[in-house]
């Protein structure tokens, strides 16, 4: 008997939360094929069948955590499926049933499987809106936990098919009270294990948070200069984020403090890590949740595989194909609130890592330079950090060697 165990997700996970099963007991596999998803804070994981065989035991139920290593399934190798009841179907009458039939002619007597149909999943709040515009839930794709219908997809609907199918009197009856217009859905594992851990790095970190802006107007006329000619030679466009990428190696270089990790496993005497490889964290907003894959060796790629590199990993959370390596051995995060409509926020930091780089939206504002007041595109700048090894005054002194280094872009491609 084969025993499925949970795969090692990243580093610092310990367990993961049991998503969808795709296989029962009884049902067969083949090599490769999905078995169960598997929900951490960092990625939506499907773990893939390692052999032919039948599912004989589910240890674990959908929404149980489970230890990274644990046995969830036993699979039998080798085995076959046993024939469902009621697979084979005929006729119940009429000339399909005849003597003539390839079932009469195998001696075989079957029934005709006829489930209820399912209705579809909605909560009061949906229900409300469907009555109100006149909309069929059964015609309603939902967009919530399991294909659940929201109140939203029943207004998209209407909005898509031209409005309500017959409009409600003007006398109608009172609204219903208001627990009847809540609707509760339980947080999805991601979810769950998101919240753990934020809460934890608050509670564990002692995280302060520094501030600075930065003038944009130089990387913005070097990619107007050059936007054509990069995208004409490397397919795809030069992004701001390819910029801080390299600014944030740098200043990670001047202060390597920022780019280490605490090693607290000895609770009397720990250590600090320091690292001196740059592998950058980049936050990818999915319909899961917000995620982290790393961009690695940050240090020997161009502008043009670094965009690549942060191109490719979006695509791929996006579409859920973010593998367990995607997340591992990040030394330091950037986030970009900005691509939200973020003025400013205070980023928190991502475990083990001790500092983490808040991007925010461009707004024109004045500015003084040379006893005159201009109109510049500013971004404000975030660096939320681990006081326990970094100081307030390096702090300071890298997020202002960032700011030095985009606003003189040219630095980095001379690396002076």
């Amino acid at each position: 008997m084969f025993e499925l165990k949970v795969p090692q997700i990243g580093e610092s996970i310990t367990s993961a939360f049991i998503g969808t099963w795709h296989k029962r007991p009884g049902e067969a596999v083949t090599k490769g094929e999905t078995i169960v998803e598997i929900d951490s804070d960092k990625a939506s994981l499907e773990v893939p069948a390692p052999v032919d065989g039948v599912v004989r035991e589910l240890r674990a139920e959908e929404g149980d955590e489970v230890d990274i290593g644990a046995v969830i399934a036993l699979i039998e190798e080798g085995a076959v499926a046993e024939a469902e009841p009621g697979a084979a179907t005929e006729q119940s009458s009429g000339p399909a049933a005849d003597a003539g039939s390839p079932a009469a002619a195998s001696g075989t007597t079957a029934r005709a499987a006829t489930p209820s149909p399912k209705g579809p999943q909605a909560g009061p709040a949906a229900r409300l809106a469907a009555a109100e515009h006149g909309v069929d839930l059964r015609q309603v794709q939902g967009s919530g936990v399991r294909g659940r219908v929201l109140s939203r997809d029943v207004t998209s609907a209407a909005e898509a098919g031209g409005g309500p199918a017959s409009t409600p009197s003007p006398q109608a009856a009172a609204p219903p009270p208001v627990a009847e217009l809540e609707e509760r859905v339980l947080m999805t594992p991601l979810r769950r294990t998101i919240a753990r851990r934020l809460v934890a790095a608050q509670q564990t970190a002692a995280m302060l948070t520094t501030f600075n802006e930065v003038d944009l107007s130089e990387v913005i006329a070097l990619r107007k200069r050059y936007q054509e000619r990069f995208v004409e030679r490397h397919g795809h466009k030069l992004g701001f984020m390819s910029f801080f990428v390299k600014a944030a190696v740098e200043a990670l270089k001047a202060f390597p403090a920022v780019n280490a990790s605490i090693d607290d496993s000895d609770p009397e005497r720990p250590a600090i890590v320091y690292k001196r490889y740059y592998n950058i964290g980049v936050a990818v907003s999915t319909d899961r949740g917000l995620m982290v894959p790393v961009v690695r060796h940050a240090d020997r790629l161009s502008f043009a595989e670094i965009e690549q590199a942060i191109s490719e990993l979006a695509a791929r959370g996006r579409e859920g194909r973010l593998r367990p390596d995607d997340f591992a051995g990040g030394t330091f995060t950037i986030s970009n609130g900005g691509v939200f409509g973020s003025l400013l926020s205070t980023p928190i930091l991502n475990p083990p890592q001790v500092g983490i780089l808040g991007m925010h939206s461009i707004q024109e504002r004045p500015v003084g330079i040379d006893g005159q007041v201009v109109l510049r595109p500013m971004m404000y700048l975030a660096l939320s950090y681990d006081h326990r090894i970094i100081d307030g005054r390096e702090a300071v002194r890298f997020l202002v060697r960032i700011k030095e280094l985009v606003e003189a872009p040219t630095r980095l491609l001379l690396e002076v």
